[in-house]
This record gives C-alpha cells, sequence and structure tokens, in this order.
C-alpha cells in the first residue's frame, strides 16, 4: 500500500474505532508524559521511561487488529501487551538506545566542527527513525520470528520502498506536530494511535484480513 493510501486508510480506521483509540492514545500518554516532566527534577526516572515499550507494542497490536479484520475490542490491547511485551521492552531500550547515540554523536562532532560526520550523524539518526516505522508493525505481524529476521524484513521493506516511506515518515510528523501545536491534546489521544494505524496499513501484506 502506498504512503498515501496508508494514511487515508489509517484515517478511516481511527473514525471506526475512534472512541478505543481514543482510550489506547490517552493511556500510553498518561505513562509516558509524567515521567518525561518528572524527569527533568530526576533524570533516573527517564529509565522508567523503558515501560513505554510494551505499551507501544499493546497498541500497535491493536493498530494491526483493527487494519486487518476492521474490528477491535478494548480486550485485544491485554491480548496484544501479553504477547508482546518482551519484544516491546526490547524495541523500546533500541529505540532509546539509538536516539541518545544519535544526540551524543551529532553533538559531539558538530561541537568539534566536524560538520559532515554531524550531517551524517543526523541522516543516519533520520534513517533510523524511519525504520521504526516498518520494524514496529512487522514486530506484532511476525511475533513467532526472530527479533533479527524481522528487523532483516524491515531493512528489505525499507531498501524496496525508500521514497514512499520516507514520505510516509513526513506526513506523520507533520500529523503530530499539528497535534501538538493544537493544544497538545490531539496528540495526547489521538495523532499518535493514528500514527501506528498508518505504519500498520502501510506493511500490511495484501492479503485477506483473517491471514493478516
Amino acid at each position: 500500500m502506498s504512503a498515501g493510501a496508508a494514511l487515508g486508510a489509517a484515517f478511516r480506521d481511527l473514525y471506526r474505532q475512534s472512541w478505543r483509540f481514543f482510550l489506547l492514545n490517552a493511556a500510553l500518554s498518561a505513562f509516558v508524559v509524567p515521567l518525561l516532566i518528572a524527569g527533568l527534577w530526576v533524570p533516573v526516572l527517564w529509565l522508567l521511561l523503558l515501560g513505554a515499550g510494551p505499551l507501544a507494542a499493546a497498541l500497535m497490536h491493536c493498530a494491526v487488529v483493527a487494519a486487518a479484520t476492521s474490528d477491535l475490542r478494548l480486550r485485544d490491547a491485554a491480548i496484544g501487551l501479553r504477547l508482546h511485551w518482551k519484544r516491546g521492552l526490547f524495541l523500546g531500550a533500541l529505540l532509546a538506545a539509538g536516539s541518545l547515540l544519535a544526540v551524543f554523536a551529532v553533538s559531539f562532532y558538530a561541537g568539534r566542527g566536524a560538520l559532515v560526520f554531524a550531517v551524517l550523524g543526523v541522516y543516519l539518526a533520520l534513517m533510523f527513525a524511519v525504520f521504526q516505522l516498518l520494524l514496529w508493525p512487522l514486530a506484532v505481524l511476525e511475533f513467532g520470528l526472530p527479533i533479527r529476521q524481522v528487523a532483516n524484513d524491515a531493512g528489505r521493506a525499507l531498501y524496496r520502498r525508500p521514497l514512499q516511506t520516507a514520505l510516509l515518515a513526513l506526513a506523520l510528523v507533520a500529523v503530530n506536530a499539528a497535534g501538538i501545536a493544537a493544544a497538545v491534546m490531539p496528540f495526547l489521544t489521538l495523532t499518535i494511535a493514528y500514527s501506528f494505524l498508518a505504519a500498520a496499513r502501510f506493511v500490511l501484506p495484501p492479503a485477506s484480513g483473517s491471514e493478516a
């Protein structure tokens, strides 16, 4: 599915399941936002943000279920958490480590005037972020496979459709930025879930919902 088609399909999924995704998005935000704020005074609390990984995996599970079957129940979130909490914890730790490494590398080279390496660091960080759009839904869709094979599949998917994946990423950045600009509440309650739905639609195989 193209980036534009995925965005449109995700909007329809969100419309059909709006109150469920409202609750799921709000639950994830209710966990993450207080820790982000409290960590400004007690940085060690930011380690607890790793717990957002399993919650994000459960939300992605719900996005995949909604996209594949056009049906979703709140208990699917509990099922997703039970199935994917370990994988979500690993992917959350990977995302955190990659983000910290990118910030350190860019600031290190920029501070020493090595602008070429700083720009390269920014490029690699952006590619890592775009890679997450494919990795997370595939981690749910292919939960029976080793995470290394899932990562390889995500890498091949990115290699096959780099432009479409980049366009989807840019569109979702714009959507979430608009959600933050609109008094933050849309971001905390809807746009994150919409991003997960769009990513799920983008990688979902063109098979029947039952097969997916």
